[in-house]
Parts: C-alpha cells; sequence; structure tokens
C-alpha cells in the first residue's frame, strides 16, 4: 500500500510523539516540570537556528497574544507530563483527547466559531467516556481527572490563539514562543525542586526534546502537504502506541470497562471532529453554488 506523503508525514509524527511519552515516563523520578525545561531548552536552541537560517524576524507582530500562547501551552504541558509520570500512558492519552472539545468551545467563545447541535451530543459521549474511566480505572485519581481537564484547557487555548495568530504570524514564529515563554516559567520553578539529571537521564531528556522537535516538524509538514480532513484522524493512533508501548515497556493492563471508556472518549471526539469537517464542507459548497 503506498501512502501520500501528507500521510507519511503524519504516520510518523505520531509515532515520534509516542516515543516521547514512554521516554518522559522513564524520568518519573524527575519533576515534571524539570522534564519541561529541558523539552524547552533544546526546542528553543533547534527553533532559534532555523529562523536565523531562515532570516525571520523571531519577535513577531503580536507578542501580546504570542506570550499567552506560550503561558497556556506551558500549563498544558506540565500538566500533561506529570500525567504521564504518575498514570499509566494509555489513560494520560485518552485524557488529552479532551482538548479538541476544549477548543471548539473555547473556539465558540472566542472566535464565535459556531458548535452545531450533534457536537454537543458527541460531546456528551466524550464525556461519558472520562466517567467510566474515572471510575473504574483505580490506578487514575480524581485529581488526574481534574489535571487532565485543566491541560485539555491550556491546549485548547493554545490552539485558538494559534488560530487567531495565522493570518499574522509567521508559523515559526508561534513555534518560538512557546519555548521562549515556557523557558523561564518552568526554570524558575524547576529551581524549588531541582533534581540533578544522573547518567542515562541526560540522554532521555535530549531525546524528550529532539523527538517533540521533530515530531511537531512532521507534523506541520502533514498539514502542509494534505487537507487537514485527510490526516488530522492519524492523530488517534496515538491510543493503540499507547497501549501497545504501555503494556512492552511497563506492564501496563486495564479491565473491561476501562477499555470501555477510552472507546467511548475516541468515538466522541472522531464524531465530532468529522461533523464539524462535514458542515464546514457543505457551507464552503453552498458559498460557492452562490458565487
Amino acid at each position: 500500500m503506498v501512502f501520500s506523503p501528507g500521510v507519511r508525514y503524519m504516520l510518523l509524527a505520531t509515532f515520534l510523539f509516542a516515543c516521547m511519552n514512554v521516554l518522559v515516563k522513564l524520568v518519573s523520578h524527575i519533576p515534571a516540570v524539570e522534564a519541561v525545561f529541558f523539552r524547552s531548552l533544546i526546542s528553543l536552541v533547534m527553533s532559534y537556528t532555523v529562523l536565523r537560517a531562515q532570516g525571520v524576524n523571531m519577535w513577531g507582530n503580536n507578542r501580546k497574544w504570542l506570550i499567552a500562547r506560550g503561558a497556556f501551552g506551558a500549563v498544558a504541558l506540565v500538566l500533561y507530563f506529570t500525567l504521564l509520570q504518575n498514570i499509566p500512558l494509555a489513560t494520560a492519552i485518552t485524557l488529552q483527547f479532551l482538548s479538541p472539545i476544549a477548543t471548539a468551545v473555547l473556539g465558540m467563545l472566542l472566535l464565535r466559531e459556531k458548535i452545531w447541535t450533534w457536537q454537543w451530543f458527541f460531546f456528551l459521549i466524550t464525556f461519558l467516556g472520562m466517567l467510566v474511566i474515572s471510575g473504574f480505572e483505580t490506578r487514575m485519581e480524581p485529581v488526574h481527572l481534574l489535571m487532565g481537564i485543566l491541560a485539555a484547557v491550556g491546549s485548547g487555548m493554545a490552539y485558538t490563539i494559534i488560530r487567531k495568530l495565522n493570518h499574522s504570524e509567521h508559523p515559526l514564529v508561534i513555534v518560538l514562543y512557546f519555548p521562549l515563554v515556557t523557558l523561564p516559567i518552568t526554570g524558575i520553578l524547576s529551581a524549588f525542586q531541582w533534581v540533578m539529571p544522573q547518567g542515562i537521564d541526560w540522554l532521555i531528556l535530549l531525546g524528550i526534546g529532539i523527538l517533540t522537535q521533530f515530531a511537531q516538524y512532521f507534523m506541520t509538514k502533514s498539514y502542509q502537504a494534505e487537507e487537514v480532513s485527510k490526516v488530522a484522524n492519524l492523530n488517534y493512533l496515538s491510543i493503540i502506541y499507547a497501549l501497545l508501548f504501555g503494556f512492552f515497556f511497563f506492564g501496563e493492563t486495564f479491565n473491561v470497562l476501562t477499555y470501555l471508556g477510552m472507546v467511548l472518549v475516541i468515538t466522541g471526539v472522531v464524531l465530532n471532529v468529522w461533523y464539524k469537517q462535514k458542515k464546514q464542507a457543505q457551507i464552503e459548497q453552498h458559498q460557492e453554488s452562490v458565487a
């Protein structure tokens, strides 16, 4: 089977993100905020190097929103890394799937984007799945569910701001501001609970930064090479990777009801994305026929 370039890029990006998740869990003895600090440091160096090579003004045009994007992204990433280190991989990934819902709701509130009636029903399916997981996954406590929701809101705010900035800022500048803002925040917080990495820890932390940077690069390439609707759903392969990697690397297994909860969450999110894309396509076709 021959895949298009966009599909190949997204498959590679999803796999790299999955490998990054494993590395984050392997350094669970290092505080999550410190892991984010190292990840941001590596990302800052790599992003700045590319911007300088392309001769792009790194400071951007709308610094207030760029800083806000970085701040919300920092909160979301610290919470997500904390979840990766404290609960099973697949459960943490499932909680991350709440971010498209948060993005949709925030888009409605901040950008006046429409949410159709059926989307609310799909949101309900997702939240029912989360309730099932929280009720039957004994390794996840209520605080983890709260952290997952807050991480989803933080990611949703970051994505919403990115959409707001897409027409006024170079994509590389948006990418750069994330580590630019995250680095000092996590650096200060890390100083209060610093754990000196030992031996292979340094290679793992380096791997987290490099894998994340390349994963983001290939994801961007995918969206540039293919229609978003054709590649976005490939992100949901991450739950398969999480189940496999969690089992083989950490011996993680789940009861039947937890698997059911995961299926409900993924079903609700996928149906929401599919329905929104379908309605947008209908609107575009109508506008073209009228024109």
